[in-house]
């Protein structure tokens, strides 16, 4: 599951994290669940700042950020592979670090795919 995925994007995170993907009732967005025990302690605020930073600059339309009350329909034809629901960041004494994550099933996966076509022939591939 996603869980598994991040684990191979970032191995240094193997055996560190858990999570799972919820279906929800919505044509094509899910909710990933990440649980993540942290070395250092840490704030709603510091975590949602982070993520929003490297929504707005090195993974700009890839990730995505959302401070907004949105829904599982409002997230269906997004193009970002994952966006990070910063209402919904916990952090329990200070290292237990809860965060969701929607996405579209299709349509992020599909536009990563256009995006390593587009890397291949740049490339000359």
């Amino acid at each position: 599951g996603s869980a598994t995925a991040i684990a191979l994007i970032y191995p240094e995170l193997k055996g560190k994290l858990n999570g799972h993907a919820v279906r929800v009732p919505a044509l094509n967005a899910s909710l990933t669940d990440c649980v993540f025990e942290l070395n250092r302690a840490t704030t709603v605020e510091e975590v949602n700042a982070l993520f929003e930073a490297a929504a707005q600059g090195p993974l700009a339309g890839i990730l995505g950020f959302e401070n907004r009350p949105l829904v599982s329909s409002d997230y269906a034809r997004d193009t970002r592979s994952s966006i990070v629901d910063g209402l919904s960041t916990m952090v329990t004494d200070g290292t237990l670090l809860k965060v969701y994550a929607w996405y579209d099933n299709e349509m992020g996966y599909a536009c990563r795919m256009v995006d390593l076509a587009c890397h291949l022939e740049a490339q000359g591939l």
